[in-house]
């Protein structure tokens, strides 16, 4: 038995809440808590988890999950469940490092070689589409994904989407496969024309039509479309996932594995997926180990599609970028666009600690921006 010793939370720029947990014989591993804008509120959750569970067994993960889960009583949200998915990751990181293992070799070994990748163009706003979509051809990717639209009204103007139109093909004459992220963005008096425009085009899936607290809108809308619907960023355990399948609203699934209960509980919705015929993609516009904690999965899925990656995404500034606190950042790196799968131990990534530590003395208060339309409503960001 190897017992918690201590649980440490990092907010390190851009965005992110790194998680530290190191056991009493020395064994150290690494999650990502990260909750865009939240951050505060996450650390605040960790309070319990250090009380429950520093002196607990570390190698015990699924009773660890299941009592951090059930028996706090309140259960699942945003916060809860992304304060156990770094607390996840982190245990098996140490176990896969105990064992000297990937953590996709205690998961069942892998299904793929290579993993593909697609990387963000655009920013909120989408602009200079094209000239992004090069860079990425020069990095290596085959695929790109961007925002739709910029903020819209709840009944858009028809002539709102012309621009969208020509984005898509411009990115596509370019030789990339485009994926569309609505974002919540577009409501549903919108929604179903600007899929049907988007048709000839043929994005390789279009991303939160609807926002997800609208299951029986998104059932309507996937029945009126032939495009892949994806969705699932804004969804937290199986339980949330499980009425989508149900309704055969959405092709495409993105549980976040900072957000979504980390490595065990996004296994399971995978296979839950699997039965639907559903494909997973993993939401990950966040850090290193987020997107290590991802592969370790896509590695071992079969249902597995393509992974998002966070490299030079319009969040990462100042210097902070997805490599910026990695010691072997060429574990990344993209070619004929794929990523080899990771090999060393645990989540297969070394972290530098020492600047993650020096980061996080300034920390950093990520907030999304507020936008509201001409009439001074406010407009989903």
């Amino acid at each position: 038995m190897s017992k918690i010793a201590r649980i440490e939370t990092f907010r390190t720029p851009p965005r992110w809440l790194l998680v530290r947990v190191e056991t009493e014989s020395g064994a150290v591993g690494w999650g990502e808590a990260s909750l865009e804008g939240h951050a505060e509120a996450v650390e605040g959750a960790f309070a319990a988890l250090r009380d429950r569970f520093i002196g607990a067994d570390s190698a015990r993960i699924e009773d660890i999950w299941q009592t951090a889960y059930r028996l706090g009583f309140y259960r699942g949200g945003p916060v809860l469940m992304s304060a156990l998915s770094g607390l996840d990751q982190a245990l098996w990181d140490i176990k896969g490092r105990t064992l000297g293992v990937p953590v996709w070799q205690l998961l069942g070994g892998r299904v793929r070689d290579r993993i593909p990748v697609y990387a963000w163009i655009g920013g909120d706003r989408p602009a200079d589409v094209v000239e992004a979509g090069r860079e990425r051809l020069k990095q290596g990717f085959k695929a790109v994904k961007m925002n739709a639209t910029e903020d819209l009204d709840w009944l858009a103007s028809p002539s709102a989407f012309d621009s969208v139109l020509e984005r898509v093909a411009a990115v596509r004459d370019l030789g990339l496969d485009v994926a569309l992220d609505f974002h919540g963005r577009v409501h549903k008096p919108s929604a179903r024309q600007l899929a049907r425009a988007l048709e000839p085009l043929r994005p390789l899936f279009i991303e939160e039509p609807l926002l997800s607290e609208h299951p029986e809108a998104i059932r309507q809308f996937a029945q009126s479309t032939p495009l892949p619907v994806a969705l699932g960023e804004r969804l937290y355990s199986r339980w949330d996932f499980k009425p989508f399948f149900e309704a055969a609203a959405v092709d495409i699934i993105q549980p976040d594995l900072s957000h979504a209960g980390g490595i065990s509980e996004c296994r399971r919705i995978a296979a839950l997926a699997e039965a639907y015929d559903v494909a997973l993609a993993p939401h990950c516009p966040l850090g290193p180990i987020a997107l290590a904690a991802c592969m370790q999965v896509d590695i071992a899925t079969p249902n597995f599609a393509i992974q998002e990656m966070s490299l030079g995404i319009h969040y990462n500034t100042n210097g902070h970028d997805l490599l910026s606190y990695l010691k072997n950042p060429q574990v990344f790196a993209i070619n004929d666009g794929m990523v080899e799968a990771l090999d060393g131990p645990g989540l297969g990534i070394e972290i530098d600690e020492a600047r993650v530590r020096e980061a996080a003395r300034d920390g950093h208060a990520w907030r999304n921006p507020v936008w509201r339309g001409n009439d001074g409503s406010i407009r989903e960001w």
